[in-house]
């Protein structure tokens, strides 16, 4: 709803007041399209619906899908582990705590890439057989392809009602002869520098075995729905010879990108029963001191606060949305004075840069001071200073120029 019509630079600007949110201020040039959800202003953080509104929207189910009595199965990283113990300690029951010699419960948050993932689905349900030497638990120890384990696999597979799987990284290491690749790394005692390669799966093969996936549990267990998601622990170390917080990001901007076009891709009867839930987004966007000193590990009130949003989205329990909400709201807050025990920005605490006391500022307790808005440049005056900057080496800037980059 358009309130207000006014000038910023040489764009002209309207103020948008969407339902629930604060006042957005955008450019009036361009059609916004039918569907326009915007990005939150620091305000709207305060929302007591702000995980519902700005992270939850559009990846929800109409209705819970597990029930107290749901047969559940779920594995993939690490965080697919927390999935679990939590709907444990709610009295739901998992395949993990039931079927727990399955390599699915056994090594379930070690399965960390998509083609560990799919190596489980065809084996169990297909009767598909891997080259051998590719599976090794957390201390390098083989886990061989036993009938056996593969029978009880398949029947725990096609009697699970809801499917809940996390992908976590894109690295991995492969047999270059056979083509195999391996659940983790290569164990050092079976390390051979002429076959053993490493790489970073593609887009399309990611893609194509998430699709795989889907494919093969609607094949043989079409009543069952999936909820997939993302984990937000990066890579503890990379094997490529960049840095390892880039790689990270490379590793999951392929898998997000790859669940978000697989999910679009999907016919409507199949996409019905295929969730996404954003924990990778609500721990990556919502907590700005997510990791304890490792950078792996999440601070306690995490974890429990974004389950309980999955708990009160996806199952049928008495917690509702709204008191998930104000949990959320309080870890976030707890979150936010961890930043006293982060070895850089303790520092600034320590330093007085941003001072914690109310006595220095006059502001509440809890509050920082800001710079003073003068000091900020309005769009106008930072337009006006690039331009006589650029005439003192002799160049100009444009009107039409400016406009296209405001647009972008």
């Amino acid at each position: 709803m358009v309130t207000m019509l006014g000038e910023i630079g040489l764009q002209e600007m309207v103020d948008a007041s969407p339902i629930g949110e604060e006042k957005k201020r955008l450019g009036s040039a361009f059609f916004r399209g039918e569907h326009c959800s915007f990005n939150p202003y620091g305000k709207d953080h305060c929302k007591d619906d702000f995980a519902t509104h700005f992270i939850l929207k559009g990846w929800l189910p109409g209705a819970p899908i597990i029930h107290r009595k749901t047969r559940v199965t779920a594995f993939g990283s690490c965080f697919a582990d927390n999935i679990c113990t939590h709907l444990a300690s709610i009295g739901f029951s998992t395949s993990k705590q039931e079927n727990n010699d399955i390599y699915v419960s056994s090594m379930g948050e070690g399965l960390v890439n998509v083609y560990s993932i799919a190596q489980q689905f065809k084996w169990a349900l297909n009767g598909w057989l891997p080259p051998s030497n590719l599976w090794h638990g957390y201390d390098a120890e083989e886990y061989d392809l036993s009938e056996v384990i593969r029978l009880k696999t398949r029947e725990v597979f096609l009697n699970t009602e809801v499917f809940i799987l996390t992908f976590g990284l894109s690295e991995i290491w492969y047999d270059e002869i056979t083509g195999g690749v391996f659940w983790r790394a290569v164990p050092m005692k079976h390390y051979d520098a002429g076959r053993h390669k490493f790489r970073v799966c593609t887009f399309a093969e990611t893609k194509a075995s998430i699709l795989d996936i889907i494919q093969l549990i609607k094949q043989h267990v079409p009543q069952a729905k999936l909820v997939m998601t993302l984990s937000p622990i990066p890579l503890i170390a990379t094997f490529r010879q960049v840095s390892c917080i880039t790689a990270n990001s490379v590793s999951k901007s392929l898998l997000r990108a790859a669940l978000d076009e697989a999910l679009r891709e999907l016919k409507a009867e199949i996409r019905q029963d295929v969730y996404y839930f954003p924990a990778f987004e609500i721990i990556n966007e919502c907590f700005p001191n997510r990791f304890v000193e490792d950078g792996r590990h999440l601070w306690p009130m995490i974890v429990p606060s974004v389950m309980r949003l999955f708990e009160a989205t996806f199952c049928e329990t008495n917690l509702t949305i709204d008191e998930a909400e104000q949990g959320f709201h309080r870890a976030r807050l707890q979150d936010v004075q961890t930043l006293t025990e982060h070895p850089l920005f303790s520092q600034a605490f320590k330093s007085g840069m941003l001072p914690d006391k109310p006595e220095q500022t006059g502001a509440p307790a809890g509050h920082f001071t800001m710079a003073p808005p003068a000091s900020i440049p309005s769009p106008v005056r930072w337009f006006k200073s690039v331009r006589a900057g650029l005439a003192v080496i002799g160049l100009s800037l444009s009107r039409r120029t400016h406009t296209d980059q405001q647009s972008h």
